[in-house]
C-alpha cells in the first residue's frame, strides 16, 4: 500500500497547483487524440481520460486547451500542464516521457473534390499542394514521404477543411479515420487507399517527473485492461472502433 507521504509526493508532481492540468486540442475532427469544445465544457477521449486520473488522485481536473499536438508539445517546458494524450515521435520523447500507447491510427491523405490523384504516385508531384497540422508527428511523417509535392503547415484543422473545400490545396494528410469522417461533410472528395505512417498516442508527462510518469503509466495500464479505455471510446462516437495499442 502507498503510504501518505507517497501520495503526497506524487500529487506535488503531478500536480502542483492542486488540480491536474490535462492538456488537450480543440477540433472537430474528433478521433482518439482530438477533443471537442461542448456548450457544458469539453469532450472526447482525453478529457475522459484525464477525468477518471484525476478522480483517482482524489484532486479536482482542469483543461487547458491548445489548436494542436505541436503546441502542446511546445508547452511540455513550460509547467503549464501536467499530463497529456498525444501522438508519440522521436522528436517529441526528446521533450517529455511517454507511458503505454492507447491508439494506433493508420495515416493517409484525402484530395480535394474533383482531383485526378487516385494514388501515392499522382500525388507526389511538383505542383501539387499538401496541408498538414503544423509541427505534428503527421507532417513530419508527410514530409518525409513525399519527394515532390510540397507539405505546409497551418494551425489549426478548421483553417485545413475550408481550404481543401474550396480547392485552395490537393490534399490533407491526417489519419484516415478522421479523413474518412471529413470525406461524408465534403462531397467530392477521395481518401486514398494507401498508408504512409502508422500514428501511435500516448500518455505523457513533461521530463523529470518520474512519479508522475509512473503514475500515468499504471493509469493506462489497467484503464486498456479493465474497460475505461474502452468505455472513453464509447462515449466519444468510437463505439465501432477497435482499442489499437501496439503498432505493426
Amino acid at each position: 500500500m502507498a503510504t501518505s507521504a507517497d501520495a503526497d509526493a506524487l500529487k506535488d508532481q503531478i500536480a502542483p497547483t492542486g488540480k491536474l492540468r490535462v492538456a488537450i486540442a480543440i477540433s472537430p475532427a474528433g478521433g482518439a487524440f482530438w477533443s471537442t469544445k461542448t456548450e457544458n465544457g469539453y469532450a472526447g477521449v482525453p478529457v475522459d481520460l484525464g477525468r477518471e486520473m484525476a478522480a483517482q488522485l482524489g484532486i479536482p481536473v482542469e483543461y487547458v486547451v491548445h489548436q494542436n499536438s505541436g503546441q502542446i508539445t511546445d508547452a511540455a517546458s513550460r509547467n503549464t500542464w501536467d499530463i497529456t494524450f498525444l501522438p508519440r515521435d522521436p522528436e517529441r520523447e526528446t521533450k517529455m516521457t511517454f507511458g503505454p500507447i492507447y491508439e494506433v491510427a493508420d495515416a493517409t491523405y484525402i484530395v480535394k473534390p474533383g482531383s485526378t490523384i487516385t494514388n501515392f504516385a499522382t500525388l507526389d508531384q511538383d505542383g501539387v499542394k499538401v496541408a498538414a497540422v503544423n509541427a505534428t508527428t503527421t507532417m513530419r511523417g508527410a514530409i518525409a514521404h513525399l519527394r515532390h509535392a510540397k507539405v505546409t503547415g497551418y494551425q489549426t484543422y478548421d483553417e485545413i477543411f475550408n481550404l481543401l473545400k474550396s480547392g485552395e490545396i490537393d490534399a490533407f494528410a491526417l489519419s484516415r479515420d478522421q479523413l474518412n469522417a471529413m470525406a461524408k461533410k465534403i462531397p467530392g472528395t477521395r481518401v486514398l487507399d494507401e498508408t504512409f505512417k502508422q500514428t501511435v498516442t500516448a500518455v505523457a508527462v513533461p521530463l523529470n517527473h518520474p512519479l508522475a510518469a509512473a503514475f500515468a503509466t499504471r493509469f493506462m495500464t489497467e484503464a486498456i485492461a479493465n474497460g475505461t479505455l474502452r468505455k472513453a471510446y464509447d462515449n466519444n462516437g468510437l463505439k465501432g472502433a477497435p482499442v489499437r495499442t501496439e503498432a505493426k
